[in-house]
């Protein structure tokens, strides 16, 4: 009983951390996504277009590092005076 007991807390460890991972890719996305929407420049189709910050916030989701990128785009959200969305 207790030889199965390490493995079954190892892989529940692996798991809850590959969870909290796809959480913050989520959650990178939507603040993306929300940036994109309220925040970006006037575009030419009377659209909204993100801004350099915006997109570099959203390159860094796009390449895994999650953490960077929901601190560009939180900041850029409350700088324009927005609440980001919950997580």
């Amino acid at each position: 009983m207790t030889r199965l007991t390490l493995p079954l807390v190892l892989l529940a460890c692996v798991a809850g951390k590959a969870a909290a991972q796809s959480d913050d890719v989520a959650y990178c996305k939507k603040l993306g996504d929300y940036a994109s929407r309220y925040l970006g420049d006037a575009g030419g189709n009377g659209g909204t277009r993100p801004d350099f910050d915006i997109m570099e916030g959203i390159n860094k989701c796009n390449k895994g590092d999650t953490a960077a990128g929901i601190a560009i785009l939180d900041k850029k959200i409350r700088s324009k005076g927005f609440t980001p969305p919950a997580r």
